[in-house]
């Protein structure tokens, strides 16, 4: 018999987030989020609740967890989009059709109080929260940025009537045999026509405090127009640049400015972490933080954060200048390969991009949609 509840004490706080920990436990390719930033989802003061209505359910068998899903009604994305939709993530399941069923139902009943009419996902509150349901690639280690789900999940919520909304492909990026100086110098040309440069000599933390916000207005501007973006809010920007100062280094950042020094281009790297958080279930124990930090300092494979290229200056070198010292970090021995992360298969701007590098494209995921009034 299967018991269907909405998350409220701490027992069962600690159920949900242990849940895909248990399901996945010894899966080479599941990364945990941090322990942490899950349980923060739970706190009233979470700042997430002042621009979404949330719910969380579990479904047990007996005292056992077998199945579990967000609700996040976003406001922001809804009035933007004029749509009336509730977003569902985190998402785990046992292989039965019954427990998703019970789930599936849950989130359609919250969203119809709410008054909407579509529940899509996985999305999470922002574009930097893991998104999309692995559809290809289950041999592949998932990033920390993103989550993995074994094969039959597809399966489970087709029976429950979700359809395609949009796809992602990611891809292993390799430096180029050769960089072409010639591209070097007419980007070179290019940039001091526009009269813009690469911002050098500085730390990650002073690149990060003079130039955090102006990354964030760029990445809102850009990505406004992209399937289910959502603006930084304020208490998302303070967090990120804290998170962006504790872990980034120099090595991995670009920003490129205009005579003004505002920020015109960006392309952001993160050492990946996922199997230093393996062992730990995400928790930073001591162990972890050490094998953490060895992560940071010498990494063999970087995590593409973000690349956002101000419209007005795609003419002007700066899409090639990214492109250039994003080879360059390549071409440092230690290097391995770059995971782009999530690319929309229809987003030609980005996939043309890749045609300039030697790439793998090995994994897929998707956002489903289904229709509920």
């Amino acid at each position: 018999m299967y018991r269907l509840i909405e998350v409220k004490t701490r027992k069962e706080i600690r159920d949900f987030i242990n849940f895909p920990l248990n399901l996945y436990k010894n899966n080479p390719y599941f990364v945990p989020p941090l322990y942490g930033d899950e349980l923060k989802l739970f706190r009233k003061d979470d700042y997430h609740k002042k621009y979404n209505d949330v719910a969380f359910y579990l479904v047990y068998e007996g005292k056992r967890v077998v199945g579990r899903i967000q609700a996040i009604l976003s406001y922001r994305s809804n009035e933007i989009r004029g749509l009336k939709q509730v977003r569902f993530t985190r998402f785990d399941a046992i292989d039965n059709q019954e427990v998703v069923h019970l789930l599936i139902e849950a989130i359609t009943k919250f969203a119809k109080e709410k008054g909407m009419n579509e529940l899509v996902g996985p999305l999470g509150y922002s574009d930097m929260d893991r998104e999309g349901l692995l559809i290809e690639g289950f041999d592949e280690l998932s990033t920390f940025e993103e989550q993995y789900n074994f094969p039959y999940y597809q399966k489970l919520l087709e029976k429950e009537g979700f359809t395609k909304d949009v796809d992602w492909v990611e891809r292993k990026i390799f430096a180029p045999k050769e960089i072409d100086e010639k591209i070097g110098r007419v980007t070179n040309i290019m940039m001091k026509r526009a009269k813009l440069h690469v911002v050098r000599g500085l730390s990650s933390r002073q690149i990060i405090s003079r130039y955090g916000e102006g990354f964030f207005d760029l990445i809102d501007k850009e990505y406004g127009d992209l399937y289910m973006t959502v603006p930084f809010s304020k208490e998302e920007r303070e967090e990120m640049i804290g998170t962006f100062k504790m872990i980034l280094s120099s090595r991995w950042i670009r920003i490129i400015v205009d005579e003004n020094d505002k920020v015109v281009g960006a392309g952001l790297c993160f050492p990946s972490i996922g199997k230093a958080l393996q062992k730990s279930g995400g928790r930073l124990t001591p162990c972890a933080l050490i094998r953490l930090l060895k992560s940071l300092r010498k990494p063999k494979i970087l995590d593409l954060g973000l690349i956002a290229i101000d419209k007005e200056h795609r003419d002007s070198g700066v899409a090639w200048a990214i492109l250039l010292e994003l080879m360059k970090m390549l071409k440092d021995g230690q290097i391995e390969y770059c995971e782009t992360n999530l690319n929309l298969e229809d987003n030609s701007g980005i996939q043309n991009n890749w045609q300039r590098f030697e790439t793998i494209l090995h994994k897929r995921r998707r956002s489903f949609i289904k229709k509920i009034s």
